[in-house]
């Protein structure tokens, strides 16, 4: 199964309260922390909310 690596590269403040709590549920709270999660539609939809504050990477 494919799995998505996403970082974080830009700062969660002065961002959306949602937002914020979308980057606690991927599990990021640093600029630069990586987290690997499955690629699946509630991964997909997190990183489209946080899209702007993240890059995705796809691993198998």
């Amino acid at each position: 199964m494919a799995q998505l690596k996403i970082t974080q590269i830009k700062s969660k403040i002065s961002e959306k309260q949602n937002q914020r709590d979308t980057l606690r549920s991927l599990g990021l709270k640093r600029i630069g922390q990586t987290v690997v999660r499955p690629d699946d539609a509630v991964n997909r939809g997190y990183v489209r909310t946080v899209a702007h504050l993240v890059t995705v990477e796809e691993v198998k």
